[in-house]
């Protein structure tokens, strides 16, 4: 859970339907869906960006001038007030990273390639670079996902998690992705009390989001929001 004056964030859930355009639903529904969610957190949908999710390891910053959708990324990064940024998950990890001093906040898509190519180790580092963010003052959030035990993998991608990073995080035939990614946290200099995972296995803790290995067709996608406020309202993860 994460609280803030000045900075809001939140998970959709299942009870708030599909929210990606990419997965079969219907168009209109899913725009129908994105408002709904919009007037629930009280922000302006018209303002949310989000993203073309590649599993890269593609970083953008963005602002009021930037286009809504934001193509072939896996993680945008902000400090404009107003303007929420959204990653949409379905299994993989979506973080949220913030600095409450300078008040610059990231979200992240970080399935394995992501988690692979480092990717919210990257974002820090961008946010410290373009934004003189301190490691010291930056947090982390790590939503529902799956979880090792649910997350089996062929013999090749042991190998390769073996080879890169070790078999601490190698159980049977399933990888640890989420300590893969709070490890990669920790080395760059993350607090370890500035990190909060989730333990909610988004295929085997309940339905309560959308799973893509749990469901017989093409699963949904929920989200994580965040955004800068001016006013003084907050919501709660």
């Amino acid at each position: 859970m994460i609280i803030d004056s000045d900075i809001s964030a939140f998970l959709s859930t299942k009870d708030d339907k599909n929210i990606a355009f990419h997965v079969g639903n219907n168009k209109q529904n899913v725009i129908n869906n994105r408002r709904k969610l919009a007037l629930k957190y009280n922000y302006d949908d018209n303002n949310l960006v989000y993203m073309e999710q590649t599993h890269s390891c593609n970083i953008k910053i963005v602002d009021e001038e930037s286009n809504k959708l934001q193509n072939d990324c896996d993680a945008l990064i902000t400090n404009t007030k107003d303007l929420p940024i959204m990653v949409m998950v379905a299994d993989c990890m979506p973080i949220f990273i913030y600095d409450q001093i300078k008040k610059v906040i990231a979200v992240v898509h970080s399935g394995r390639n992501g988690t692979f190519l480092n990717i919210a180790p990257k974002t820090i580092q961008k946010m410290i670079e373009k934004f003189d963010c301190d490691i010291e003052n930056i947090k982390v959030y790590i939503g529902a996902s799956i979880c090792q035990d649910c997350y089996e993998v062929d013999e090749s991608l042991v190998s390769i998690t073996i080879k890169n990073f070790g078999k601490l995080y190698i159980k049977n035939n399933c990888i640890d992705l989420g300590q893969i990614c709070i490890d990669q946290l920790l080395k760059i200099g993350v607090d370890k009390s500035n990190i909060v995972k989730e333990n909610y296995c988004t295929k085997c803790s309940g339905n309560k989001y959308y799973s893509y290995r749990k469901s017989d067709i093409k699963a949904g996608r929920f989200a994580l929001i965040a955004l800068l406020r001016n006013s003084n309202n907050f919501n709660i993860m």
